[in-house]
């Protein structure tokens, strides 16, 4: 396919994206193949997270991506949005580079209303980093009680703020589970090798990873992604987007790259493929603009009220056409789907997809 080509049925991105992301034909090997591919993969809701990424691996059960975590070779931490992500943990800490100091000045006015300043933070880093260097890893409950021993409060979301920022400056960092929680590490510990970039050069790194896992996709929904400015983004792209196809689409540019852009030629796969994705997916929630697979219609069913809460969804050939949820326990435990108004019932060989994907989510749970 040409560097530039138009594409006159957007209906067909949802389908390229299925591609980018792992969800049809390629797949990948590993919990930490699939991570590092994707560049990022929201995570502030853990058991979504590693639904993310076994959706995304077929031959990964739960206790598969849980060990990836163990080991250190899948990190969580807050590399952007001020939000928790998956990324794989020599990329951390360039990222947090990237996008720390930003979204420092973005709160700096609720942590005047919580009342703490740099030298709190330095404090409550000096606690916690001899706290885990005599103890090991430590659950947030009880790194909450060292920080109030030594008075450093945490009540009304004071702790949380403290622990933020000292993971986004590459102090400490989500480590090893406990149960459904994650506790608690010191960085240079937990990830020993980190690569380092200059920032020109980690932003074009940033933005053809992100093409490349999630594309086609706009230079504003990189820059919405990852909430660097986007002068910088455009300036920082320059580099890379030889490597990268783009296509215009309703007269704006998406970019994607050029593995995936060949099926339009070759023939691209998804046509009769259903998945039951996690809340909180990269496949809907990676972008600014939704609506190539998300009718506008249908957002508040996704997103309840705009409250930032994102339902499991049911994605039938690249297009968002339901939700779903898990009902029951034990041998009777099934997956009941309920499609969006309006949406038309699912052919034969559509529900035999999603027969095969919710097989597929109640073999990871139990593997």
């Amino acid at each position: 396919m040409a560097a530039h080509a138009s594409l006159r049925d957007r209906r067909i991105v949802g389908r390229l994206r299925l591609a980018s992301q792992r969800l049809v034909g390629e797949a990948a090997a590993t919990a930490p193949d699939l991570v590092r591919w994707m560049t990022a993969m929201q995570a502030q809701d853990l058991q979504a997270a590693l639904w993310a990424v076994g959706v995304r691996v077929p031959a990964a059960g739960l206790a598969d991506v849980r060990a990836a975590i163990d080991a250190g070779t899948v990190a969580r931490s807050w590399p952007m949005r001020g939000t928790l992500h998956l990324v794989a943990p020599e990329d951390l800490g360039w990222m947090l580079e990237l996008t720390a100091e930003r979204l420092t000045k973005s709160i700096a006015g609720r942590h005047r209303q919580l009342e703490i300043t740099w030298a709190d933070i330095e404090k409550a880093r000096d606690i916690a980093l001899e706290h885990i260097s005599a103890e090991g890893p430590v659950s947030r409950a009880e790194l909450f009680r060292v920080f109030d021993a030594a008075g450093q409060p945490t009540q009304g979301q004071r702790g949380i703020h403290l622990l933020g920022s000292l993971c986004r400056h590459g102090w400490l960092v989500l480590g090893p589970l406990s149960g459904n929680q994650q506790l608690i590490a010191a960085f240079e510990q937990w990830i020993p090798e980190s690569r380092s970039l200059g920032r020109e050069e980690g932003i074009a790194e940033f933005a053809l990873r992100y093409f490349r896992s999630h594309g086609p996709a706009t230079l504003r929904d990189f820059a919405w992604w990852t909430q660097l400015p986007l002068t910088e983004v455009r300036a920082a792209f320059e580099s890379v987007r030889g490597e990268l196809v783009e296509l215009e689409i309703e007269g704006a540019g998406y970019w994607l790259s050029p593995d995936v852009a060949a099926l339009l030629d070759s023939g691209l796969p998804g046509a009769r493929s259903v998945h039951l994705l996690p809340g909180f997916d990269e496949f809907v929630l990676g972008y600014t603009d939704r609506s190539a697979v998300l009718a506008p219609e249908h957002s508040d069913l996704i997103v309840p009220g705009g409250n930032g809460v994102f339902k499991k969804t049911v994605v039938a050939a690249g297009k968002v056409v339901g939700t779903w949820a898990l009902q029951g326990s034990g041998p009777g435990t099934a997956v009941v789907p309920e499609l969006f108004d309006g949406t038309a019932t699912l052919g034969p060989a559509a529900q035999a997809a999603l027969t095969k994907a919710a097989r597929r989510y109640l073999a990871f749970l139990a593997a």
